[in-house]
Parts: C-alpha cells; sequence; structure tokens
C-alpha cells in the first residue's frame, strides 16, 4: 500500500508568535505511531510504554483514604515530609550510602524531574553528551535551551551497551552534563558497575554534571545486580538521579517523580520547581508511601511476568527476517536493529497500515537508529504471539537490498 503525504505531514506550521525554540522539540514519534493507530481497527500494540499490570490494591487505598482525610492540599514544595523521609530511608539502604529528606525533592513524574534537570544546567555554549539510541525528552529539552548535544551510538549486536572510552573521548571543554539512562528507555541495557564508575568518576574530575534517569530501576532480570549512580560515586555534587513510581509500581497517571543530589542542589531546584507545577499530586503521594512500605511482591511478580514476556520476543525477534535482536536485561523494550540503510519509519508505517502492529521507528530515539525499531512487551503474551503472526509472514516477503 502506497504511504500518502498525510502519513508524514505531523509537523505544526510554524507562527511568529511562538517562542522559536519551540522548533526544537519534535512531536515524538511514539505519538505519531499511536495517533495514526487510533483510527484503524485490530491494532496490536508493541508500543506501550507504561505496565500493563493493575496498581495494587494498598497503593490505590492509600490515595482514596488520603482524599476522605481532607488530605488534598498543597505539600510542602519539596514534597510530602512522610513521602520524603520514606524514600531517604529506602534509596540509603538501597545503595549503602547516608541520604536525608534534603537530598531528596518530589516531582510531578519523572519527566518534571529531567526537565528541571536538564533545563536548569543547559543553556548556550553548553555541551551534553547522550548515548544513542535515548529517550527523546534528553535532546530536546537540552536544544530548546540553546544547549549543543553529542550522541555517543551503541548497537543491537553489543546489546547498546555503552562504551565508557567513547563518552570520555566525547567530553569537551565546554560539557556540562551527561545524561545516562539505565535501564535504558528504548534498549533495555543495564549499565554494568565498571561503566558508571568510569564515567562518574571522569565526569567529577572534569565538573561534569550526570543526569541518570533510572525511572526502570526495579525491572532488572535474571537475577542480575542494579548498579544505581548512587552508589557509584563519592558524593552527590555532581549527581543529580531520577525515578518515579510510574514503571515499578504501575502508576504513571498518578504522577509521582523524585530527584535525589545534593542538598545544595535540591534547594536550588526547589525554587525552580516552585514556578513550574509548584507541587505534585498530594493523594498520590500518600500512595507513594503505601507503596514503598508494601512490601517487595509486586515488583516481583512484574518482574516474573515480564522476564517470561522478554524471553519469548527475544525468541520470535530470532526468528523473524531481516532483525537483529540481543537480550535485554532490564525495563520492558527490545530495540531489535533492521538491515544497514533501511528506513525504520518507512518500516514502522508500513507494519502498521498493512499488518495492523504498532511499533516505534528508531529515529525517534536518536539520529544514529534510523534502521531500528522499538518493541515494548508490555502486553500479554497472548499479544505478543498474535503480533508476530503478522509480521514474521509480513518481513519473509520484504526485500531490503
Amino acid at each position: 500500500m502506497p504511504l500518502s503525504k498525510m502519513d508524514f505531514d505531523f509537523y505544526e506550521s510554524e507562527d511568529p508568535i511562538w517562542n522559536p525554540a519551540l522548533m526544537a522539540i519534535p512531536i515524538p514519534g511514539i505519538r505519531k505511531m499511536v495517533n495514526l493507530a487510533a483510527e484503524m481497527d485490530d491494532v496490536i500494540h508493541l508500543s506501550i510504554g507504561q505496565p500493563d499490570l493493575p496498581v495494587p490494591d494498598h497503593i490505590i487505598n492509600a490515595a482514596i483514604e488520603a482524599m476522605q482525610r481532607g488530605q488534598t492540599g498543597y505539600t510542602m514544595d519539596a514534597g510530602l515530609p512522610e513521602l520524603l523521609e520514606s524514600l531517604a530511608i529506602y534509596y540509603g539502604e538501597r545503595n549503602g550510602r547516608t541520604l536525608t529528606p534534603d537530598n531528596i525533592m518530589v516531582t510531578t513524574g519523572a519527566t518534571e524531574a529531567l526537565y528541571l534537570a536538564l533545563t536548569a544546567v543547559s543553556a548556550p555554549g553548553r555541551h551534553f553528551i547522550i548515548p544513542c539510541p535515548a529517550f527523546q525528552l534528553y535532546g530536546p529539552l537540552i536544544r530548546m535551551n540553546g544547549g549543543e548535544v553529542t550522541e555517543v551510538k551503541t548497537r543491537a549486536e553489543n546489546n547498546h551497551q555503552l562504551d565508557p572510552q567513547d563518552v570520555i573521548d566525547a567530553m569537551e571543554p565546554h560539557t556540562y552534563g551527561i545524561v545516562l539512562n539505565s535501564p535504558s528507555n528504548p534498549t533495555g541495557t543495564v549499565y554494568p558497575r565498571e561503566t558508571l564508575e568510569t564515567i562518574v568518576e571522569e565526569a567529577a574530575y572534569r565538573g561534569i554534571q550526570i543526569i541518570s534517569d533510572e525511572v526502570y530501576d526495579h525491572l532488572i532480570y535474571d537475577g542480575k545486580e542494579y548498579p544505581s549512580v548512587l552508589s557509584c560515586c563519592s558524593d552527590l555534587d555532581h549527581v543529580i538521579v531520577v525515578s518515579s513510581f510510574s514503571k515499578s509500581y504501575s502508576m504513571a497517571g498518578m504522577r509521582i517523580g523524585w530527584m535525589i543530589g545534593s542538598q545544595g542542589a535540591i534547594k536550588k531546584l526547589r525554587r525552580y520547581h516552585m514556578f513550574t507545577t509548584t507541587v505534585a499530586n498530594t493523594p498520590c503521594q500518600w500512595a507513594g508511601v503505601a507503596a514503598l512500605h508494601g512490601g517487595n511482591e509486586f515488583i516481583d511478580h512484574m518482574r516474573a511476568e515480564y522476564t517470561r514476556r522478554r524471553d519469548r520476543l527475544v525468541e520470535l525477534v530470532e526468528q523473524t527476517p531481516h532483525l537483529t535482536g540481543y537480550r535485554p536485561d532490564g525495563a520492558f523494550y527490545l530495540f531489535p536493529s533492521l538491515p544497514e540503510g533501511a528506513n525504520g519509519t518507512n518500516v514502522a508505517l508500513r507494519l502498521l497500515k498493512e499488518t495492523g502492529v504498532c511499533t516505534i521507528p528508531g529515529e525517534t530515539f536518536g539520529s544514529h537508529c534510523k534502521n531500528s525499531l522499538r518493541l515494548s512487551y508490555s502486553i500479554s503474551l497472548e499479544q505478543i504471539e498474535a503480533a508476530f503472526a503478522r509480521i514474521i509472514p509480513w518481513m519473509e516477503q520484504q526485500n531490503f537490498d
């Protein structure tokens, strides 16, 4: 089926009233595909970026009970004291370091935390390093503030591991920040401790800020250790770690995230936060307290379920012509590559139109991965099987020479 002009006409026209910096923010590739899929019938989504398991009852009940108690006003700007204390204890024990509530600020999801951290540091003439592929938020937020971005390429055949020497080689005298994301969206890659320690140590020596997006930090498979940047740095002076309840507890719509850093950085960013969302949702902060004190049963169940799905998805990708996969260690994504030179956007659009399977094209996540697709296994095993019952015969008919 030929592709119409409308398939590519996703961008709004320029209007002189708007700040030109907004042109640095693309319409997200994820949204493009989902919007197209919404106009179709019988679509199977390998595009979903949120957990499909229901939020545990004790977390829902904590939010309801907070509202019934009248806990619907503003909290302190840094967050609900009970949540700050719980986070400090939880992450302190998990990473073997002392944290206090003054090291933490609660935000409206991890997205606000990343927005605050990136836009507070980026400015014209400042250089940043991000992995490629990477979550689509980082580069545009840096560029809209005049910052420069260098993408450090990773490859599917190397499990998209980040080579620390490549990161060090990309450092410039005017480098101000490095963004890390482990486990990674879109690759599911978990960086080993040696990689993180090497990058963090060199960045500290050069006075470069590390911003570490760790929202998938509980979705680690095969019994592997998860090294947070919090456990790989001697102090927090040049480190900001971001996470949330969205992925670990299936609370994406409840919008509770946080950032962890030095007391000085948090104090500065609290003022910025007051001029963005002011405070996070109060009843949902109480739900977060319940999540942290409710044990690991839900997370263990989620890990077991996603391990089964991952294992089957890896097998199906291996059986699919023209796809090169690998075995991700975390999150719920796989980022297989197509043959060199293939246009992943055209493949994703044709897959959707001709098979009804929605995937996300690789160029959404960086300039070096135009021949890739992001596949999410945050759907049932039955849906994964049904999707590949369509994908495999379609791929068998393609010629990428």
